[in-house]
């Protein structure tokens, strides 16, 4: 189980000693993630594997019980036909296929438990290997977060503030100026004196008097 003892210390290093060591940080986890599926894939591969012994193991132990069966109905012929030395035979080749089929039920016990161990290796490598996915996608946002930060500081810095004030007062001073001449100007001014409508009428026959 070497496989899975690099798997475990790859997924459960800690991701701040990663990051000091590496000048890219970011690139450093992303490389550690494909390291980390590629260990998934012999994970995989592991495993398919051992269901294959299984179901090599489940077939070599019915053809050994089949010809255990028929080495025993061989013998009861044998005996039955009073041929002790054919029985004998198949009696022989029968213990023999007796402890064959022992050894592949043995082997066939420790697979299935090697199979149940892998298996259960695998889920607890899943479940670290979605942490470590969590953790990235929460340093990387962390990450993208910082630097639209830093950036929008950069171009604030970048960006002439004092110009702009002087601009700003310069704008102020203007329009100062033109309401100053505005109200100058309304001192100087005499509007045309304007005949009511009301009074027009009446204005006209004072007028006719008048001449």
């Amino acid at each position: 189980m070497n496989l899975f003892k690099r798997i475990k210390n790859l997924i459960t290093a800690d991701l701040h000693e990663v990051l000091d060591k590496c000048e890219n940080p970011m690139t450093m986890l992303q490389h550690h993630l494909r390291e980390m599926d590629g260990q998934v894939a012999e994970a995989k591969k592991a495993l398919a594997h051992q269901f294959y012994l299984e179901k090599r193991y489940e077939i070599l132990i019915a053809a050994g019980e089949e010809n255990v069966a028929k080495r025993a109905r061989q013998a009861e012929l044998a005996v039955s036909k009073g041929d002790d030395s054919i029985a004998k035979i198949a009696l022989q080749e029968k213990i023999t296929e007796e402890a064959k089929v022992q050894m592949l039920q043995d082997q066939a016990a420790i697979t299935k438990a090697n199979t149940a161990k892998l298996i259960e290796q695998i889920e607890k490598l899943k479940a670290h290997y979605q942490e470590f996915q969590f953790k990235k996608l929460e340093l990387e946002s962390k990450v993208h977060a910082a630097m639209a930060i830093k950036q929008g500081q950069e171009m604030m810095a970048a960006f002439q503030f004092k110009g702009a004030s002087k601009g700003i007062a310069k704008a102020q001073e203007y329009v100062y100026k033109l309401e100053a001449e505005a109200q100058a100007s309304q001192h100087f001014y005499t509007p045309s004196p304007v005949i009511s409508v009301e009074l027009q009428d009446e204005v006209e026959k004072q007028l006719a008097s008048l001449k």
